[in-house]
C-alpha cells in the first residue's frame, strides 16, 4: 500500500506502508542509532513524533517482549529506507511489521531517509502527517500545518501510568526510591533494582504529600515526551521537594528540575536522538558516548550560578547536559545513563544517586 509523509514546509516523501494503516500526525525527527529499533519504538519520549532512522535497514532481527522499554509503543510513526522482510534471531517472537500493526503504529519504507535527515538538519524538526488513506498532497499539507506540534503541549499525561505500583520491593534493598513516571523507560527501573533499591512508581500527577507519604530515600524524575514547560504541575511539585529528599533527574526530569530551579528551557533545532552523542563530564574531564532523546534543552544562562553547577556538556553543540545543586542533594542529566539502546558507560550515575541517598541518611541519623 502506498504511503505519503508530508512535512509542513510542503516537502513530501512517497513510499510504501508497513505496519498499520490510516493517518497520524507528529513532529519528524531522526535517530542515528544503528540498532535497537525496538527500544526506540517503545521509548515513551517519542510520543507526538514520527521517527526517521538514519541507518538504512530495519527489522532484520524482529521483535521480542524482553527488549520492550514500556508497556506499549507511543510514537506516531516509523520511517525507514528499507524494511527487512526476513527477521532472524533466536529471541524473535514476531516481525517488526506485525508488531507495528498490532499496536496501530504506521510505518513507511522506500523513502530517501538520507535526504530527509539532511533536510531536517538544515530546516529543523517540523510538523508532519503520515498517511495511507489520503494521498492528495494539498490536503496533506493543510493537515500537517494544522496539527498541534509539541510546543506548549503536555504529552506526559498521555504516557504516564494512572495508578501507583511497586516495581521492586526486595527485603534486601537498602534504599527506597520513588520514580515519578513521566514516561519512564523500564531499564531505569532495572538499573535502580540492580543498585540495591526498592522501587515504587507514581503517576506524574502525584503531588508533594503523596510522594513524601511513601517515605522515600530518594526521588527519580524520569524521561518523557514533549515540552517540559507544559508540565507545570510536576515542576511545582519538584520545586517544593528540593532540599527535602535526594533527587535525580533524567532527560525530561533534568529539564523539569532546571525549571524548578528558576531556569528556562528552549526548543532545539532538531534535537538529540541517537546512541552516539559525546558528553564531557566537567568534573573529571572524561568524555562519554551517550544515548539521547530530547528536543528541548535547559538554558544554562538562565540558572543561578551561585547555587547551581553545570556538570556535563554536549561536545557536538555545547548545550547543557547535566547540573547539580551546590547545597542540596540534587543532580540531573540530559542524556540516558540507562541506555537501551546505546552505550552503558554512563551507568555510574545510578551509583552516584545511591551514594547521595546514603549521605543523606547518614546526615539525618546524626541529627
Amino acid at each position: 500500500m502506498r504511503a505519503f509523509l508530508m512535512l509542513e514546509d510542503g516537502t513530501v516523501f512517497k513510499g510504501r506502508s508497513f505496519g498499520s494503516t490510516g493517518e497520524r500526525y507528529g513532529e519528524v525527527v531522526f535517530n542515528t542509532s544503528m540498532c535497537g529499533y525496538q527500544e526506540i519504538i517503545t521509548d515513551p519520549s517519542y510520543k507526538g513524533q514520527i521517527v526517521v532512522m538514519t541507518y538504512p535497514l530495519m527489522g532484520n532481527y524482529g521483535i521480542n517482549k524482553e527488549d520492550a522499554e514500556s508497556r506499549s509503543p507511543f510514537l506516531e510513526g516509523f520511517a525507514v529506507k528499507e524494511y527487512s522482510k526476513i527477521a532472524s534471531n533466536w529471541q524473535k517472537e514476531q516481525s517488526l511489521g506485525d508488531y507495528l500493526k498490532e499496536n496501530k503504529i504506521l510505518g513507511i519504507e522506500g523513502i530517501d531517509t538520507r535526504k530527509l535527515t539532511l533536510h531536517i538538519r538544515e530546516k529543523g524538526a517540523m510538523k508532519a502527517v503520515l498517511s495511507t488513506q489520503d494521498l492528495d498532497e494539498q490536503s496533506l499539507l493543510k493537515k500537517a500545518r494544522g496539527s498541534r506540534g509539541l510546543v506548549g503541549v503536555d504529552l506526559v499525561k498521555e504516557v504516564s501510568v494512572l495508578k501507583k505500583y511497586n516495581y521492586s520491593q526486595s527485603k534486601e534493598a537498602k534504599y527506597k526510591v520513588v520514580v515519578l513516571d513521566c514516561g519512564v523507560k523500564y531499564n531505569i527501573l532495572r538499573e535502580l533494582e540492580r543498585n540495591n533499591c526498592s522501587v515504587t512508581v507514581l503517576p506524574a500527577q502525584a503531588g508533594y504529600e503523596e510522594i513524601l507519604q511513601s517515605r522515600p530515600d530518594g526521588l527519580l524524575l524520569s524521561n518523557g515526551p514533549g515540552d517540559p514547560a507544559a508540565v507545570d504541575y510536576v515542576v511545582k511539585t519538584v520545586a517544593r521537594l528540593i532540599g527535602k529528599i535526594p533527587i535525580f533527574g533524567i532527560c525530561l526530569g533534568h529539564q523539569m528540575i532546571g525549571l524548578a530551579l528558576g531556569g528556562k528551557t528552549y526548543k532545539l533545532k532538531f534535537g538529540h536522538h541517537g546512541a552516539n552523542h559525546p558528553v564531557k563530564d566537567l568534573r573529571t574531564g572524561k568524555v562519554y558516548i551517550t544515548s539521547q532523546n530530547h528536543g528541548f534543552c535547559v538554558d544554562l544562562k538562565s540558572l543561578n550560578k551561585k547555587d547551581i553547577e553545570p556538570t556535563h556538556i554536549n561536545l557536538n553543540d555545547g548545550t547543557l547536559e547535566g547540573l547539580r545543586h551546590k547545597k542540596f542533594p540534587l543532580f540531573c542529566v540530559q542524556f540516558h545513563p540507562e541506555a537501551s539502546p546505546g552505550p552503558r558507560e554512563s551507568g555510574y550515575l545510578f551509583a552516584e544517586f545511591v551514594k547521595m541517598m546514603q549521605r543523606s541518611k547518614t546526615r539525618k541519623r546524626k541529627l
